[in-house]
């Protein structure tokens, strides 16, 4: 019998668990959802999360991977919709500083240290951070970097005004404007 106020009838637990999980952390950091709180939001009994996450690491896992994927394809978007490498790397610069800055719990989660292990990323996180390093690198290389460093570089800026402009030290328009500015300064003419 399950303790859940309707029953368990999900036809889809992971879904309904991680959909829920989702809706959390758009609230507040991960570092605060539980996994009782994940059940109680997908209206589940309090042991259902364990069928989908091994522990509440595992749902930290989950949380870090599934924005990751938001971020990724963000900054995918923008440099598809933009018309040469130049802009491109502004696009997709300004687009990682505004899911920073917009999806602030899920930026945090996919770079906690404790979730996803700097060069021990899991089977899910792996490929997320190649395709997003390769998102970045394609673009400034095209538009003339011609070093691994000087691409590190371009991430490095993003990352830092978007954790800045997240945190609240600047407005989103002065972290955009300020990481315009600096990329395309960069940037080889």
């Amino acid at each position: 019998m399950s303790s859940s106020r309707s029953g368990y009838h999900h036809g889809d637990l992971a879904h309904a668990l991680e959909a829920a999980a989702m809706q959390l952390l758009a609230e507040k950091p991960a570092g605060e959802i539980s996994l009782r709180e994940v059940a109680r939001a997908a209206d589940v009994s309090h042991n259902a999360p364990y069928h989908h996450f091994s522990d509440r690491r595992g749902l930290l896992k989950v949380l870090a991977g599934r924005s990751m994927a938001d971020l990724v394809t963000a900054v995918r978007v923008a440099i598809e919709q933009a018309p040469d490498p130049a802009s491109a790397v502004i696009a997709g610069g300004a687009a990682y500083i505004r899911y920073a800055v917009e999806h602030p719990h899920g930026f945090d989660v996919i770079y906690d240290p404790t979730v996803c292990i700097p060069g021990e990323p899991s089977e899910t996180m792996a490929p997320l951070i190649d395709e997003l390093e390769q998102l970045l690198s394609e673009p400034s290389i095209a538009a003339g970097l011609e070093s691994a460093s000087g691409v590190t570089g371009v991430w490095g800026l993003v990352h830092g005004l978007g954790t800045l402009c997240a945190a609240g030290h600047f407005s989103l328009d002065d972290a955009l404007a300020a990481s315009a500015e600096a990329l395309a300064r960069m940037l080889p003419r």
